[in-house]
């Protein structure tokens, strides 16, 4: 089988020699020398985006690296180079057909937890553009902030390419193969202190798949009218499974400097790939292979949730429980370790990024889960409303603090969808609709009047 090209697309504050060590494993495996391209590009540049990068990333596959504009290829991406490639496939149709495979190592597919520390001025000064000229210690900020935990850039990507109405990453020629590959270990020495549990020191474990789901618990249908069972929905699914494949010993560097003969064998397996039951059979073989290396791993799941109106703006203020109703009164138990690792999109405090470890939530176990949020408007005149809540929406203390609260049951998601809530080594975004009214909702309000 004739072999096609391969881009190599390097991650933040990298450039294309960081792919030295892979052009020499290539080439040791067959591979000419000639048809391998790393590109390099700006990260460190405060106004260049994500989507400029793909923009100049299809003007430098025709330029530099003499690709025609249909000529097929293979891309091997590191850390931010997922997302590049991902905003140059979901910006114009077609360029699904001319990506053959996609080989993501430690791809930051839902950003890092060190991007929003990386806009500090100490991340300038250990991160930033070195160089001296107008962009010096300039961290890039508006790349920094596509990769910040929960980031709004991230959110409208996966509605493009993994949830919305196209399949984008299939089992067929017709779109581009997909495998995902992270270390099972983070950095050791002095690193080690910016470390985070569940990750491999840069990007989390649950951040790199591609096989998200997303379900939206909608508080603004009423189910004595509408039934209940439109209160919660998941959203279609076009892609096929991707699971993550952990590598035995190497963290977010070593893989790209030191990835081994394993992960080498399975990258070259992974490129030779040409069919649905090709592709299958690569999936059961690397998941046998590392079953060492996902044993040593502690199970992690991600959620990316937002809240909005009904209108789709933004609800800024709120709070998230999840909790198991007991058989008596007053016996709710709230499930205190999903609220343990949470971070607010800093341009967008209605999305937030939730780190869990399934084994503290005994997951398997729960009898019956149920969700409450608690929104506020902040004004007397405006309050956030929906079906679920115990209190009388035009109760005096409603009005005086405009903070509303309801619940919903969760245990059962749609039985069509087989999609459960609890599912490790992914991300689940989550959408949550509310009502934004004036108040009081009986008699004169302070809003407008006649």
């Amino acid at each position: 089988m004739p072999r096609n090209p391969i881009v190599l697309i390097h991650g933040y504050s990298d450039d294309g020699a960081a792919f030295r060590t892979w052009e020499r494993i290539l080439e040791e495996r067959g591979y000419d020398v000639a048809m391998i391209h790393a590109c390099s590009y700006r990260s460190l540049t405060n106004e260049i985006t994500i989507k400029d990068i793909a923009e100049g990333f299809d003007r430098a596959l025709q330029i530099r690296a003499g690709l025609d504009a249909d000529q097929p290829f293979d891309a091997i991406v590191h850390s931010t180079g997922m997302l590049v490639i991902r905003a140059w496939l979901t910006a114009y149709a077609g360029r699904r057909d001319r990506l053959k495979h996609l080989i993501g190592l430690a791809p930051a597919t839902f950003g890092s937890p060190l991007a929003h520390k990386g806009r500090s001025w100490l991340g300038a000064i250990f991160k930033g553009n070195r160089h001296l000229g107008p962009d010096f210690l300039e961290a890039g900020d508006r790349i920094l902030d596509a990769l910040e935990l929960g980031s709004r850039f991230t959110w409208d990507l996966a509605h493009l390419d993994l949830l919305g109405d196209e399949t984008f990453y299939g089992p067929t020629r017709r779109t581009p193969y997909a495998f995902i590959f992270c270390g099972n270990q983070s950095y050791g020495g002095l690193r080690k202190l910016f470390d985070e549990p569940g990750s491999d020191g840069t990007v989390r474990w649950a951040c790199c798949p591609l096989n998200t789901r997303k379900i939206v618990l909608d508080f603004t249908v009423d189910p004595e009218r509408e039934g209940s069972e439109k209160r919660m929905s998941v959203a279609d699914w076009k892609n096929t499974d991707i699971p993550l494949i952990p590598i035995e010993g190497k963290n977010h560097g070593t893989i790209l400097s030191d990835p081994g003969d394993d992960l080498a064998d399975l990258v070259d397996s992974a490129l030779q790939v040409s069919s649905a039951p090709t592709f299958t059979q690569w999936i059961d073989s690397a998941t046998k292979k590392t079953q060492r290396a996902r044993a040593s791993m502690d199970e992690w799941q991600q959620f990316v949730i937002r809240v909005v109106d009904e209108r789709g703006d933004p609800v800024p203020d709120y709070n998230i429980q999840l909790f198991r109703k007991g058989s008596g009164a007053g016996s709710d138990n709230s499930i205190q370790q999903f609220n343990l690792d949470v971070h607010t999109y800093q341009g967008d405090s209605s999305l937030r990024c939730f780190h869990v470890r399934l084994a503290d939530l005994d997951y398997k176990k729960l009898p019956n889960l149920w969700v409450r949020v608690i929104a506020s408007s902040g004004s007397q005149l405006i309050g956030y409303l929906g079906f679920g809540s115990e209190k009388s929406t035009d109760a005096p203390a409603l009005a005086r603090e405009a903070k509303w609260d309801g619940t919903l049951d969760i245990s059962s998601l749609p039985t069509d969808t087989g999609i459960k809530f609890f599912y490790p080594f992914t991300t689940t975004l989550i959408e949550l609709r509310l009502n934004r009214e004036p108040l009081p909702l009986t008699g004169k309000n302070e809003v407008a009047w006649f």
